[in-house]
């Protein structure tokens, strides 16, 4: 007998777990009972190849009409192509790389196969398919009863280990697996009507039913998000347990001061998420928040209003940027906005005045000294810089308030070197401006206390954006040409985007075969620059950026743009988080349909910041329709970003977001999807909270404490930390 912790070894011998565990990371029973199913094949479900709809996931029986390999054009490696038919019509099957099939799929030979249709010129095709040949001789009925006679399990699949053969190392496991400690409170499994969690995996894997099936599977889809807030709601308490600095406003000080400075009013947004910040700073213990909104939002104005009331304290504030463009630009707004109160200590500066710094891996050794010298002696209330604020050379006097911007471009133990410095718990403010619906943020972020802005300052300027269908009006590309040039006319600038680097190669013909789609050849930076420049955008200032580019001839780059000296900016998404360039009008965005739907709109942001109205293009070769025109239409209709949001991941799932599984590891989010699951997740929320605001230690849940224990080592839950 085995348990969840047993080495598939143990269960199924050292041949197929080296399988196992190359193919698809499993190395424990455990991973094995969790490598869940996708779908159940039915008895009937058997579909004619004349009625198969691309896109459609499939079950045949056919015969082997011909079989062929060829060697793939310009590169290493062959496309193995068999015909089957079931009679009446007939169906490609496509295999890379894997001519050793031949002596299995021969001429005659009937099986089943299994796999999601394409299409490629018109001809349907199976790229991959699982299979399952029928043994020479055998009945056929009794072949198609054993594979589609009951509800079996379809699951995630590879050449090496077909769907069938998984199902068949389930029930080795399954048979041989000891009975399975229950983690989930019995009080909370019997409110929600949940069976075991040993009941939960055998009925998910060989259910009587697909009610049973559907039961189980909300049971385990349950745990995942019951151990997560679990985990969050225990750290937001050990974060409440520690001491920091109460740091209130404090009556006539700087933040006063700022304010009345200020030449323009505070939304209503801003005004809000500020009193949340000033009520958390003015506790005795470290605040952990979660600052998301729009780009142009007023995200930078809430976090320095919170840096001057720390600063009020007697503390300082650290300010992480991902890059030094990005970090050099808080400095000159920040120091803008303060005027005479960032002068502190110098001649002419207002009395109660601190001063702002930057530090920087590039910067010269005098004025890195400089810098150190301002952070140490705690003159410098506000310290701005890159990663290497993270060096150890680097001394606060009294660091009360970290600030991250993007946060996603930050680690865990890079957030927390920052926090080492502090001589005591500092307060924490990490802001994005990739908007993700609230329930997603409380999902990855549960142990953060969430502010949002939604609206934009006054004064704003709309952002109006266009879907150019390059193949139905190529003449509206060629507009958009002519658009980009009037702006510059106009003493404007503009941004073209592009999904690559480099141009598309005939390699892609192959791939296109293989898989069964249709590509057009894709737009590239190095092929946009020359054929820019040298028609539409002649005598313009044109320029080229991309991730090849040195660090040094992309920061250049972008400050030259920055101060005007560019008319057009050539590049991929590396201006997604970018500087603000107010003088930036137009984007054309190549290949939109490339790009998910948060990317448009974090890059559409980069335009329309300044005076003057904004103007957003986005040229796709995708067909009416089709779920890339409908994806494009809906960021052509909406400058919401938190609604998008929710669109985007609804296509392209959680996994982007929550993180994905290592190698080696047992992942605990499978099942979980947010937008799908609010309601169970706010009902696994509450139960979380109840059981670590009774016990903050489980000592009285031994089980469930030491999954959580487990949860906390695991590799693959690191995305958890991203605040």
């Amino acid at each position: 007998m085995a348990s969840l912790d047993s080495k598939v070894s143990s269960v199924l011998g050292d041949r197929t777990s080296k399988v196992l565990e190359t193919t698809f990371g499993i190395k424990s029973v455990a991973d094995l009972l969790r490598h869940y199913p996708r779908r159940y094949a039915v008895r009937g479900e058997l579909t004619d190849i004349s009625t198969l709809q691309e896109g459609d996931e499939v079950t045949i029986l056919a015969e082997v009409f011909s079989a062929s390999n060829r060697p793939l054009h310009g590169r290493k490696g062959s496309i193995f192509e068999v015909i089957v038919t079931d009679g009446k019509a007939k169906l490609s099957l496509t295999f890379f790389n894997q001519a050793w099939r031949e002596k299995d799929l021969r001429v005659g030979r009937q099986g089943l196969f299994a796999g999601k249709v394409g299409v490629f010129k018109g001809k349907r095709q199976l790229a991959h398919p699982d299979y399952e040949l029928i043994p020479d001789g055998s009945d056929v009925d009794s072949a198609v009863d054993e594979f589609a006679g009951k509800f079996l399990a379809v699951y995630p699949a590879a050449a090496k280990m077909p769907s069938w053969k998984i199902a068949q190392c389930i029930d080795l496991a399954i048979d041989g697996l000891d009975e399975v400690p229950d983690f989930l409170p019995e009080d909370i499994r019997e409110k929600h009507g949940y069976p075991t969690l040993h009941q939960a995996l055998v009925q998910l894997h060989k259910p009587a039913d697909l009610e049973h099936a559907e039961i189980a599977r909300e049971r385990l889809t349950f745990d995942e998000a019951f151990l997560l807030q679990l985990l969050l709601a225990k750290r937001k308490a050990a974060l409440r347990s520690l001491d920091a600095i109460a740091r209130p406003r404090v009556s006539g000080g700087l933040l006063d001061a700022f304010d009345t400075l200020l030449p323009f009013e505070l939304t209503a947004g801003q005004k809000e998420v500020s009193a949340e910040i000033e009520s958390d700073l003015a506790k005795s213990h470290p605040m952990h928040r979660l600052l998301q909104g729009e780009v142009g939002s007023g995200k930078t104005i809430v976090a320095l209003r919170a840096m001057l009331t720390v600063i009020d304290n007697g503390g300082q504030a650290a300010l992480l940027a991902p890059t030094e463009v990005l970090a050099a630009q808080h400095l000159r707004t920040i120091t803008k906005l303060l005027g005479d109160l960032a002068h502190g200590g110098m001649l002419g500066g207002d009395e109660k005045a601190t001063q702002v710094t930057l530090i920087t891996g590039s910067q010269s050794a005098a004025a890195r000294k400089e810098a150190l010298a301002l952070a140490a002696n705690g003159a410098a209330g506000i310290v701005i810089g890159t990663h290497a604020l993270l060096g150890e050379s680097i001394v606060f006097k009294d660091l009360g308030l970290i600030v991250v911007d993007e946060q996603h471009r930050f680690g865990v133990e890079q957030r927390d070197a920052l926090k080492s410095k502090a001589h005591t718990p500092a307060h924490l403010l990490v802001m994005t401006a990739t908007p993700i619906p609230r329930t997603v943020a409380m999902t990855v972020f549960g142990d953060l206390d969430i502010s949002m802005l939604r609206e934009l300052p006054l004064g704003r300027q709309p952002i109006t954006t266009h879907v150019i269908a390059a193949q139905e009006k190529p003449a509206h590309l060629e507009r958009a040409w002519q658009r980009i040039a009037e702006e510059v006319s106009q003493g404007h600038q503009a941004y073209v985007v592009a999904p690559r680097i480099s141009a598309t190669n005939n390699e892609d013909a192959d791939m296109d075969f293989l898989f069964g789609t249709e590509s057009q050849s894709i737009a590239s930076v190095e092929e946009l620059g020359p054929m820019l420049h040298s028609g539409p955008f002649s005598g313009l200032r044109v320029a080229p950026l991309h991730g090849r580019l040195s660090t040094e001839v992309k920061d250049s780059t972008m400050s030259a743009f920055s101060a005007g000296d560019l008319d057009v900016l050539i590049s991929t998404t590396v201006i997604e988080v970018g500087v603000d360039v107010p003088n930036a009008t137009v984007m054309v965005i190549m290949d939109a349909d490339r790009f998910g739907v948060s990317q448009l709109h974090q890059l559409r942001g980069r335009i329309g910041r300044g005076s003057s109205p904004g103007l957003c293009l986005l040229v796709t070769n995708s067909l009416p329709e089709t779920p890339a025109r409908i994806r494009l239409e809906a960021v052509a209709s909406t400058l919401d970003g938190f609604e998008l949001s929710k669109i985007d991941l609804e296509q392209r799932r959680e996994g982007d977001v929550l993180g994905a599984s290592q190698s080696g590891t047992r992942s605990h989010l499978r099942l979980l999807r947010v937008l799908r699951d609010e309601e169970l997740i706010d009902s696994a929320r509450q139960s979380a909270e109840k059981i670590i605001e009774a016990d903050p230690s489980l000592a009285g849940f031994k089980i469930l404490n030491d999954e959580i224990k487990f949860l906390e080592t695991d590799s693959a839950t690191d995305f958890i930390d991203k605040g």
